[in-house]
């Protein structure tokens, strides 16, 4: 049953916590500066005349190929292992696969085609980290290889949509990791499919599946296979095993692709049923502007929030604070989207932004630790790439908890970089797990006064 009205695309028409997120940076900026191009043909195919867009058909009898053109062709199906971030195969020919203990993706050569006596293999992690050894440990690799057709196992479910391959493991479980690794990814990669697409997912999470399931439903037509325990074995005449990925919470611009994070966030508002698609703007509205603090249960709290409720009454907001629910999505959604200036310190509870109007202000607190980089990279520019207005706070020594754990000539203080050498574990531990913000309400006044101004500003329309 479908969860809420289909999305189309207007083309065609509990976990380690957010603070995995700088070690993960850490990697992937040293990697990115080793990578290189490296494009390669995985395995051989022959490309058939399959439309990708016919009917779904399921049976138990072997795939045949509908009669047609027989010119060979010199396209074959590639994987791209260019990117640090993500490998990824978009396949085309006689594909079959089979989870549970093998989790193997073959293509069947015919006689005629193959090249040899000999088998070609490889594995791949279908999950958009690779340069994260701590979160591919948890995905599984699935086993590729190109068979003759008498070697391959037998088809016992068809099917003639694409089929489309990734991962639920990795850091899933973090806001932040659930959408910038999965949900982004497999929008960008699947919407021009408009729904005629089958979801093969590996490391499947029931509860993960339960929490999301409103976004898969509205991508695809098709119920969801649990690829590690399913013995059957399904081919297609199209598979896309990994996502499409350049940027955490971002989609680079470019003709390749049909759609922009402003089309997630209209998904978004989609299957969650969130009314609101503009911020507060003074000559239609007879309310205040709503701010809304995020609360959160363990480390980089907001310790003095009663006295920052009260400073945004006093600029003029209506003002609350509000913890999200780590599963029930859409309640906190609707909290956000209600928002016009959404607030909170550094970590995976900013990733609501998505929610928030367009027009609308986010506000980042960046704690002490040098963490300006990550804070940018990670949620100041895909806020302002979806037409949100970003401010951010830096905090001083005054406002960190940690001046009640070290002496103030300490090392945390006086010199950050030499705590980053020591390794991520040890700069996580502190400026992450030990670090709540005791913001200095005069010096953060004019940060809301900013925001306001902003709204007060808004006269683009569209925005």
């Amino acid at each position: 049953m479908k969860l809420a009205k289909k999305f189309r695309s207007p083309v065609e028409p509990r976990s380690f916590g957010t603070g995995l997120i700088v070690g993960c940076f850490l990697v992937s900026m040293t990697c990115f500066m080793v990578s290189r191009k490296q494009i390669v043909s995985c395995l051989p195919s022959l490309l058939t005349d399959a439309d990708p867009t016919s009917s779904a058909v399921q049976t138990g009898e072997e795939f045949q190929f509908s009669d047609g053109d027989e010119t060979t062709l010199e396209s074959k199906p590639m994987c791209d292992r260019s990117s640090f971030r993500v490998d990824i195969c978009d396949m085309e020919g006689d594909i079959r696969i089979v989870g549970n203990n093998l989790s193997s993706v073959t293509l069947v050569a015919p006689p005629a085609t193959a090249s040899g006596d000999g088998e070609n293999s490889w594995q791949m992690k279908p999950y958009p980290r690779k340069y994260d050894p701590s979160a591919m440990a948890k995905v599984r690799p699935l086993n590729f290889s190109s068979r003759q057709e008498e070697a391959a196992l037998r088809c016992t479910v068809n099917h003639s949509v694409v089929g489309v391959l990734f991962s639920t493991g990795g850091h899933c479980g973090n806001c932040f990791h659930d959408y910038a690794d999965v949900l982004v990814p497999l929008f960008q990669t699947v919407a021009p499919l408009k729904g005629r697409v089958q979801f093969i997912i590996s490391d499947y999470q029931g509860w993960w599946m339960n929490k999301y399931r409103p976004y898969l439903a509205n991508l695809s037509d098709y119920d969801v296979i649990d690829f590690n325990s399913d013995n059957r074995v399904h081919c297609f005449r199209r598979l896309i095993v990994g996502l499409r990925a350049e940027r955490d919470l971002i989609i680079d611009r470019s003709p390749s692709h049909c759609c922009s994070i402003s089309h997630f966030v209209e998904l978004t508002r989609t299957v969650y049923s969130l009314g609101r698609d503009r911020a507060w703007r003074a000559a239609a509205s007879a309310t205040k502007p709503r701010l809304v603090f995020i609360a959160r249960g363990g480390t980089r709290r907001f310790v003095n929030m009663e006295e920052l409720l009260a400073a945004a009454e006093e600029v003029g907001f209506e003002a609350v604070a509000s913890e999200p629910d780590f599963y029930d999505v859409a309640q906190f959604g609707r909290v956000v989207n209600s928002a016009d200036v959404m607030v909170g310190v550094h970590g995976a509870g900013l990733t609501n932004f998505l929610f928030l109007p367009a027009g609308a202000v986010l506000i980042q607190v960046v704690p002490l630790g040098n963490l300006e980089w990550i804070s940018q990279h990670f949620y100041a520019e895909p806020a302002m790439a979806r037409n949100l207005r970003y401010l951010q706070y830096n905090i001083t020594q005054e406002e960190s908890t940690l001046m009640d754990l070290y002496p103030r000539d300490h090392q945390v203080f006086k010199d950050p970089d030499a705590i980053h050498q020591q390794g991520w574990f040890k700069l996580g531990d502190i400026y992450l797990k030990q670090q709540n913000v005791r913001l200095d309400v005069q010096r953060f006044r004019p940060t809301l006064e900013k925001a306001m101004d902003l709204l007060l500003s808004v006269t683009v329309e569209g925005i």
